[in-house]
């Protein structure tokens, strides 16, 4: 795909109000909805513009997007006029078996639930709601049973890190698809005590390439584009041994960062890069989303390789990786430096995935 036309994937926040209280949450989310958050007709005005890119992947989240009333007709549309459609709600007495049939029968493609850890003691006191470990595994185990294709996403802190196997064993249990982990960005509710060291990061790194050759799911990283790089770097050494879906995984995300290939449309129709990079280039209110995405001269800017700075601007596995803008811009103010979590010392010959 051409990264400066059409994006891999839209996340719309459909709403910021969620009854959790995650330790973690970008968005400080509060229980109750905001009065300004796009009204339905702006959300299908939203999908047709979507829809006008070609074929991104639509994430339905928040907050969580159960608490809007009309999240199954905005679903329903978006599948209606081609969208390829996801949702990412959250654990909570919303999400019923009732609410997932309907998912399945909107022609949602995925359901994504959040686990951050193996029991209800440690997911649950990251959540911040008890009972909510319960509510994600009940969740799994019913899409499981309805055949509704499901994601789990964890997010990866000092708070689950030697925890990752035992989720790993989870999701396969659980007939997983996708195993999708978030690696710390410190905006809204993070706090940087919890985020990992580069060193710890590689570790991690290691875990996930060595699951990734047994697991019955496909794994994926979000604002750890540096995974990317590791996974090269290992095909390289032991010539191809990892599993050809794993492959295949690096080479649809490859180059894909914060404003290239991604973009973030906030519950009030804000236009971010990511939901981790709070810098907005426009409004679908006001503005064309698809004329921000190509234009501005923020994604512009985040699309240039040549405007990186510090190591990630010297990179040889740039082309792939590019670093994570909004952990640089939250660790330095500067979302054009360098990812100050990669420990990446760059030699300067170009690589190419698989090489």
């Amino acid at each position: 795909m051409d990264f400066g036309q059409s994006p891999l994937l839209v996340i719309w926040e459909t709403s910021q109000a969620c009854d959790l209280a995650c330790r973690h949450c970008r968005a400080c989310a509060l229980p109750d909805r905001n009065p300004f958050e796009l009204t339905t007709e702006e959300g299908y005005r939203l999908l047709d513009e979507i829809k006008s890119f070609g074929h991104p992947m639509v994430v339905f989240t928040g907050g969580d997007p159960l608490k809007r009333p009309d999240i199954f007709d905005l679903m329903g549309y978006g599948v209606k006029i081609g969208l390829r459609c996801n949702i990412s709600p959250s654990a909570t007495p919303l999400l019923t078996a009732k609410a997932i049939d309907r998912f399945k029968a909107c022609g949602l493609a995925r359901m994504a639930i959040s686990l951050d850890g193996p029991d209800a003691e440690t997911h649950d006191t990251f959540r911040g709601v008890p009972g909510s470990f319960e509510q994600a595994m009940a969740a799994l185990r019913h899409a499981q049973k309805i055949g509704l294709d499901t994601q789990l996403q964890t997010t990866v802190t000092r708070h689950n890190v030697t925890k990752l196997g035992q989720i790993a064993e989870l999701a396969a249990d659980a007939g997983i698809r996708m195993w999708s982990l978030f690696f710390l960005v410190v905006t809204g509710r993070a706090q940087s005590s919890d985020d990992l060291t580069g060193e710890e990061y590689e570790r991690v790194f290691e875990f996930l390439y060595e699951i990734s050759k047994i697991a019955p799911f496909e794994v994926k990283t979000t604002e750890a584009m540096h995974y990317r790089r590791y996974i090269a770097q290992r095909l390289k050494a032991e010539r191809h041994t990892l599993s050809e879906g794993a492959k295949a995984m690096v080479y649809r995300t490859a180059g894909v960062s914060d404003g290239k290939g991604f973009v973030f449309v906030s519950h009030i129709g804000e236009i971010y890069p990511s939901g981790f990079l709070p810098i907005s280039a426009g409004n679908v209110r006001r503005d064309s989303l698809v004329d921000v995405y190509r234009n501005a001269a923020l994604f512009r800017a985040l699309r240039d390789s040549a405007k990186r700075e510090g190591k990630c601007g010297a990179c040889e596995y740039q082309n792939i990786c590019g670093g994570s803008r909004s952990r640089a811009y939250a660790c330095t103010g500067n979302y054009l430096g360098e990812d100050p979590r990669c420990t990446y010392q760059p030699t300067g010959a170009l690589e190419v995935v698989g090489a």
